[in-house]
């Protein structure tokens, strides 16, 4: 995947740092949750889902410029993006990995009002495990090829159960879930390219020396294909509202620079499936910890509510264990 003039070093074995690289994953995936809301209430207040969502981008770009500037290890990194891409230092198509992004907000905006976040969540974790498990046998991303033996994928099958009975208590009102395939077969595609999203992202982490470059190729893409989507989008839904002046409106792309950033980082120690699955775990914990603090309307905790969420979490601790020893190095060219 990397040309002769950037050669593959090789996955890295975790070791001692694995626990630490594992946390950092549930860490990233407590600001989805976050990030969420907001953008959630930035688009009830904009009146425009896909406003809201370049808004959000827009933030988040707009901040990684700023770091780019500043600090000189992300500006070495900035420096060596038009360098990667002339000397096809990676496919060109890598780029797309922003355009992932962007389709995950368009799944959002087209599929939940008609499944609901519950069958959503479920549909987009089941093909996020799903994609995770396909990139690591495969070995797409920069940590090489890890064989999915019995115990991970019992820990992936795990994972979704746990996502499964965490949402249950809000299946109820989803209605017939059979009527609804079709709608969930969207975030079910899009949750499967969010694996290859992640390899793509921690190869142009590698490439450019830092997540921060990569973070900032990925936003910079996916707010330019936003954009258009609110150019062909006016005509027929009209200009949103104005702007809130409320600062916490705008912690949407700033939590995404975060979640995209860690994830580039960390595929290369842990892989696309144990990365993944540490996301989805601490994506769970953060829902749960938000509807316990700042309930939406319809929130509901209950014992399978949390129950699910340790279930995940014991599923993570699993595939952790089984994920322990070197992967295979996959050969460089």
């Amino acid at each position: 995947m990397v040309s002769k003039s950037q050669p593959h070093s090789g996955p890295k074995n975790p070791g001692r740092f694995g626990l630490v690289y594992l946390l950092a994953a549930v860490l990233a995936g407590l600001v989805m949750p976050i990030q969420s809301r907001v953008n959630g209430a930035l688009g009830i207040h904009l009146g425009d889902p896909v406003a809201a969502s370049l808004v959000s981008f827009t933030t988040g770009l707009l901040l990684l410029i700023v770091i780019s500037l500043v600090v000189p290890g992300a500006r070495a990194g900035a420096k060596m993006i038009p360098v990667a891409l002339r000397e096809r230092r990676f496919p060109r198509w890598y780029l797309a990995a922003g355009g992932v992004g962007a389709l995950v907000v368009f799944s959002q905006t087209l599929t939940v009002p008609l499944v609901g976040v519950a069958l959503f969540t479920v549909s987009i974790v089941t093909g996020q495990t799903m994609g995770s498990m396909f990139v690591d046998l495969i070995g797409f991303g920069p940590g090489g090829r890890r064989k999915i033996n019995a115990l991970r994928a019992i820990a992936a099958a795990f994972t979704i159960v746990g996502v499964v009975w965490a949402v249950s208590p809000r299946l109820e009102t989803s209605g017939s879930v059979t009527a609804l395939l079709l709608p969930l077969l969207i975030p079910l595609v899009v949750g499967f390219l969010m694996g290859f999203q992640a390899a793509m992202n921690g190869v142009q982490s590698q490439v450019y020396g830092t997540p921060v470059a990569a973070t900032l190729v990925n936003f910079t893409v996916g707010a330019f294909l936003l954009g258009i989507a609110l150019l062909i989008r006016l005509p027929f839904a009209g200009a949103p509202d104005s702007l809130p002046t409320q600062w916490w409106y705008y912690l949407g792309g700033p939590l995404g620079c975060v979640f995209i950033g860690l994830s580039a980082y960390l595929v290369k120690h842990l892989g696309v499936l144990l990365t993944g699955l540490g996301m989805i775990g601490g994506q769970l914990v953060g829902s749960l910890l938000i509807d316990l603090v700042l309930p939406a309307p319809g929130a509901l905790v209950n014992a399978a509510t949390i129950g699910g969420t340790l279930l995940t979490l014991a599923a993570v601790g699993l595939a952790s264990l089984a994920g322990s020893k070197s992967p295979k190095p996959r050969a460089t060219r």
